[in-house]
């Protein structure tokens, strides 16, 4: 079986996935990978790749899907399947930049939570029954790693490179998945990445916003379970 490395959204750690990891693990190596020693995203791309299996199935949901275009860009070779949440392959706008100067002075002033929580969680979720024990966990995801983790995340988001001609070449099982009311990273911008990786499989889950990984893990457990098997089909064809 494929070992499968799992990448975090920005401020979160392996709660996250805590679905995927109870569903996956007892099925193959599962690997987490927080991105927390670096603050541009080629350099936590190089510290992923140290860390990693020598070849694996990637999945990064927001932030660890932007990493994962880079972990492909650097070494495609290592890359046995990728799937891509939730996530942006553009360089950062001009407009986002300039929000992040202020949420940094914020958080470099000790206003971590009021950054977490008013400015940031309220995007992520769709309305359900869920909604605020979602939005409790992130907050306390993004506390427990702490101010420096958000500086570090901020600037390498902010100064990230555009990953389109990464996914041109892409050439192994990608599934792009997203919420249905993702406001953060809308269904539009994954249908244009699923345009560019050329044999991919698009998910739009519904009920869910910017986290179907939390929202709806049953849901997005099957198009993760069928895309593994789609990579581990393909490593033993490729053997």
């Amino acid at each position: 079986m494929t070992p499968l490395l799992l990448l975090p959204g920005m401020m979160c750690d392996a709660r996250l996935y805590r679905h995927q990891i109870d569903l996956f693990s007892t099925q193959r190596t599962v690997q987490f990978s927080p991105l927390n020693l670096h603050d541009d995203v080629q350099g936590l791309a190089a510290d992923v790749l140290r860390k990693a299996p020598v070849e694996f199935a990637l999945c990064g949901l927001s932030m660890g899907g932007i990493v994962a275009m880079e972990v492909q860009r650097q070494a495609p070779e290592r890359v046995r399947g990728l799937a891509l949440l939730d996530t942006n392959p553009f360089a950062e706008l001009d407009s986002v930049k300039r929000i992040r100067g202020p949420q940094m002075d914020k958080v470099r002033a000790g206003r971590l939570l009021e950054v977490m929580r008013d400015e940031m969680k309220p995007n992520y979720l769709a309305e359900g029954d869920s909604r605020a024990d979602i939005l409790q966990l992130c907050v306390q995801m993004a506390l427990d790693l702490g101010d420096e983790v958000f500086i570090q995340q901020s600037l390498a988001l902010r100064s990230r490179p555009d990953q389109c001609e990464t996914l041109r070449a892409v050439a192994v099982p990608t599934l792009i998945l997203c919420g249905e009311e993702d406001r953060l990273c809308p269904p539009e911008r994954h249908r244009a990445m699923h345009d560019l990786v050329q044999g991919s499989v698009l998910a739009i889950v519904e009920h869910a916003g910017h986290l179907p990984v939390l929202e709806q893990p049953a849901k997005t457990n099957a198009f993760l379970q069928a895309w593994l098997q789609a990579c581990d089909s393909r490593a033993l064809a490729t053997r």
